[in-house]
């Protein structure tokens, strides 16, 4: 049988969340729910965090509003699709959407990695190094960062996309998930993808390791010096840093077991549901709904809101 190449293969079936009529229309509300409760977290914190000038001025806001940002386009790559084959009964993705949405999830996913080591770097300043907090995260830093964390992705993807770029597909073209990732859709070639699964696992695991790494490292040292300034802060910090801590070993877990170390389909599956759901939707509780000074941000601007409805 004569091979396809790329420009050949019109279209993947997607199997995603496989399962009874009603099933999948229970799916589709969920999911739908979940989906507008992403974009308006998210939405939320870049609202406060632009129109409040105290949370503007501060670097951890800001890096938090990127987040937000990286949160609704990394979803919204991904979950509409997923919510509108719930009510499809052929579930298929054309070959350059399919590239699209490896391109666009690795993009954002290496970002939302740099930043999360850039919001960690950020606490240990603030924490650590107080009085010169001013002084080394200043305006161009942080921005700086933000574009540096940008430039993480892209290089990610692009080193990702590589793989695919002379690689011909001949059929089947099922992908047993939810939505086109790279470890499934190599698996469709009809090369051997051998060397290109290997450097997927070598890049992903540097990328995923290291970061993890740095972020354990800084929260551990947070950890000890607010022990050495007061023993009795340690307990206030813990509770702070436990959420972020989950969160981030959630992230990091899943990435690493679908790219790094592979288990099986159906945990790969419920892990891209995590990550592209999950994730998103936890990131605004918490990292910012919780934190007192949002809670203040949304008080004055409901009040600024009120003070500017014209009288009856």
């Amino acid at each position: 049988m004569k091979m396809k190449n790329n420009s050949m293969l019109n279209e993947f079936i997607l199997l995603g969340l496989t399962s009874s009529w009603e099933l999948e229309i229970f799916y589709f509300v969920i999911f739908l729910l979940a989906y507008l409760s992403i974009l308006a977290g998210n939405c939320l914190i870049i609202l406060m965090v632009t129109f409040d000038s105290h949370l503007h001025s501060t670097p951890m806001y800001f890096l938090l509003a990127n987040l937000s940002f990286i949160d609704i386009i990394f979803s919204t790559v991904t979950v509409p699709k997923m919510i509108v084959d719930f009510l499809s009964e052929r579930k298929t993705i054309s070959f350059w959407g399919c590239m699209a949405q490896i391109f666009l999830a690795h993009l954002l996913g290496g970002s939302e990695i740099a930043l999360l080591v850039v919001m960690a770097v950020d606490r240990y300043v603030a924490i650590c190094k107080p009085l010169h907090y001013t002084t080394i995260m200043n305006h161009r830093i942080v921005v700086g960062s933000v574009l540096l964390s940008w430039m993480v992705g892209f290089v990610h993807t692009m080193s990702q996309m590589a793989f695919m770029v002379s690689l011909p597909f001949c059929g089947p073209n099922v992908i047993d998930d939810v939505f086109c990732d790279l470890p499934l859709v190599l698996k469709l070639a009809c090369s051997d993808t051998s060397v290109q699964e290997l450097l997927l696992v070598v890049f992903s695991m540097l990328l995923s390791m290291i970061s993890f790494f740095l972020l354990l490292v800084s929260y551990i040292v947070i950890l000890v010096t607010v022990w050495l300034r007061s023993p009795s802060g340690l307990s206030k910090a813990l509770s702070t840093l436990s959420a972020h801590i989950t969160v981030v070993t959630l992230f990091f877990g899943s990435l690493i077991l679908i790219y790094a170390w592979p288990v099986s389909y159906s945990l790969d599956k419920f892990l891209s549901v995590f990550s592209s759901v999950i994730t998103p939707l936890l990131n605004p509780i918490i990292y910012s709904l919780r934190n007192q000074e949002m809670k203040a941000a949304m008080i004055r601007l409901r009040s600024r809101h009120i003070r500017s409805k014209p009288n009856c």
